[in-house]
């Protein structure tokens, strides 16, 4: 069984500012550290780098976010389930766990690599959005680690089941998410998981949601979500999700990640 291992390191000499990375690529969604952490060394060694803990991790492609006191982290269990767990962020001490059933085996060349959770989950401070497997989004209280909603797309709204998987991850907007899931691009509602708008639907049952991770941004002046789906590259209106332009992307098999 292949294990991840969470390891917290800090730096000798200028040990960073408690920032947050609240998502997939951090809070700007860029992989740029917050301007309120200190100054990144040239080069890390053995010389400015002390372990301070380390945690055995299950399976998954998903990647840590921490978000004030916690760390959290999504990860595929025996095979068989999903958990989510929060750990402090000084101490590396578990502070609570959920899990759900949530396997599913992913098709051809793709299985060697691993059927495990994929998405990065995002967190606001006050909830953490968690993109399961097989299509579904779970809101998480950071505090209690309680359910507040879950949206199961292929049970509500009968869209397929991705073939490999829930892959996108949430991009955080003040009350909203948006996502591929589901089917198509999403505008949901942070407070209760309700979709405000769908757009770039794709609903191939081979296929499902596109594994792309959208990012907002300005160009030419208009505000936009930027959508690679399976076969397009797109820039959406945050307030509808009229797509402003679109531009075919080539992909084997439409499979752009």
């Amino acid at each position: 069984m292949i294990k991840r291992v969470l390891t917290l390191l800090i730096l000798g000499m200028s040990f960073l500012s408690a920032a947050d990375w609240t998502q997939w690529r951090g809070p700007t969604r860029d992989g740029k550290i917050s301007k309120k952490a200190a100054p990144w060394p040239k080069s890390l060694s053995n010389e400015n780098l002390k372990l301070i803990w380390s945690v055995d991790l299950a399976e998954g492609y998903s990647s840590p976010i921490v978000a004030g006191s916690k760390v959290f982290t999504v990860e595929t269990k025996n095979k068989k389930s999903e958990i989510v767990r929060a750990f402090d962020r000084k101490t590396g001490k578990q502070i609570w766990d959920n899990d759900w059933a949530g396997s599913m085996r992913v098709p051809f060349y793709a299985a060697k690599n691993g059927s495990w959770v994929r998405s990065t989950p995002a967190t606001d401070g006050k909830t953490l959005f968690v993109g399961g497997m097989r299509d579904i989004l779970v809101a998480i209280d950071v505090e209690t680690g309680k359910e507040k909603w879950r949206r199961d797309y292929p049970s509500e709204e009968k869209t397929p089941l991705p073939s490999f998987g829930f892959v996108s991850s949430p991009l955080l907007d003040n009350d909203h998410l948006y996502v591929q899931v589901g089917s198509a691009m999403r505008k949901i509602k942070k407070s209760d998981g309700k979709t405000v708008w769908q757009s770039l639907a794709d609903e191939r049952a081979m296929f499902g949601s596109a594994f792309s991770s959208p990012f907002r941004t300005t160009i030419q002046g208009v505000d936009q979500i930027l959508v690679q789906t399976r076969s397009t590259l797109s820039g959406v209106l945050p307030s509808d999700g009229k797509a402003v332009w679109t531009t075919p992307v080539k992909a084997f098999r439409g499979m752009n990640i």
